[in-house]
């Protein structure tokens, strides 16, 4: 004879595993909620494959990135073995000087003719007594296009596009002067590029201190959408309350679209000071830095002939190699140039 359990019984059985899996819950929560360590200084670098891109004329690109797990410390790291490639020649075009935090498809490789799918490039970097690698290859999934660049930058939210994001094409600008320039420790030197874009995306306001990123949907139907209704006053409070009980709806970072102009060094030392001061290339997200990552940040206004004027001066001697970029938010283009300082 089978025993049949009460109906009280199967009852509180049943209120247990609710109440488990709330705990469960709460506890997952609660380790997510729980701070992330951050360091200043003496954390290592670590390179990123960001992917693989196809050019119009069929030329092929690996694209790499890099994390500095730091948030003031910028290391110096020469072409070598501890900041090398291989197989192949060691020097791929790399930045021997890194930013803090993360960058994003900072540089990017030519595929070498006749690399197959089965093959890898790879990228070692040594930094703070921590040896890491990032490994190139052609696998399908690796292929990226320009909406999957502003995706991941931050300029629109992952998964989603409109005929604005997907039309939108990188700056174009020129740098007036040599390639190649000499200058004297303490002199500055001014550099004036010329910026043209199309126009988009469209110039996105700056996010406020308490939006969160996962509350912000960045294409136009989210935005249509979110105008159609009346939102109604959230505190400060209740903002985090909403966050904590809600999957976020954004899975990369938030990134304020406007055209700006920027240099910075991309081979030498940090002993470079530049007026005015630039717009930050790394996503430092921390509200109040010049940062397009950052709440509050805005685009600078565009000069009125489209000259961008920066003066560059040099604390001591040596080989720099700055690299300007113009940034519209969702893509940007870059150039070098190289200056020769002396005493």
């Amino acid at each position: 004879m089978t025993e049949t359990q009460p109906t009280g019984g199967r009852w509180v059985v049943g209120v247990r595993l609710i109440l488990t899996a709330i705990a469960v819950i709460v506890a997952h929560q609660d380790l997510e909620a729980q701070p992330q360590l951050s360091y200043r200084e003496g954390q290592n670098i670590s390179p990123a494959y960001e992917g693989w891109q196809v050019e119009a004329d069929g030329q092929v690109y690996f694209l790499f990135g890099y994390m500095n797990r730091n948030w003031e410390e910028e290391l110096d790291i020469e072409v070598g073995l501890e900041n090398g490639f291989s197989p192949g020649p060691s020097d791929r075009g790399q930045p021997t000087h890194f930013l803090p935090r993360r960058n994003r498809f900072t540089f990017r490789v030519p595929v070498p003719e006749g690399f197959t799918e089965a093959e890898e490039l790879v990228w070692t970097l040594t930094s703070n007594g921590v040896t890491e690698k990032a490994y190139a290859s052609l696998r399908p999934d690796y292929l990226v296009d320009n909406v999957v660049i502003a995706s991941e930058t931050g300029s629109l939210g992952a998964g989603t596009s409109s005929p604005e994001t997907r039309s939108n094409t990188p700056p174009v600008f020129t740098v007036e002067g040599p390639a190649s320039r000499h200058a004297s420790v303490g002199q500055p030197i001014t550099l004036i590029v010329t910026v043209t874009d199309d126009g988009l995306p469209n110039t996105r306001g700056a996010r406020s201190a308490v939006e969160s990123d996962d509350d912000a949907d960045d294409d136009e139907d989210s935005d249509s959408a979110a105008q159609d209704e009346e939102e109604p006053e959230l505190t400060p409070e209740m903002r985090a309350l909403h966050r904590a009980l809600n999957p976020p709806r954004r899975v990369t970072v938030g990134k304020t679209n406007g055209l700006h102009f920027s240099w910075f060094v991309y081979r030498g030392t940090a002993d470079v000071e530049f007026d005015p001061i630039q717009v930050k290339t790394w996503e430092d997200t921390r509200a109040g830095a010049n940062s397009p990552w950052a709440p509050l940040w805005q685009s600078p206004p565009i000069p009125e002939d489209g000259r961008w004027v920066v003066h560059a001066t040099f604390m001591k001697p040596g080989t720099y190699l700055l690299r300007g970029r113009a940034d519209d938010g969702g893509l940007y283009a870059d150039h070098e140039i190289t200056v020769h300082v002396m005493e």
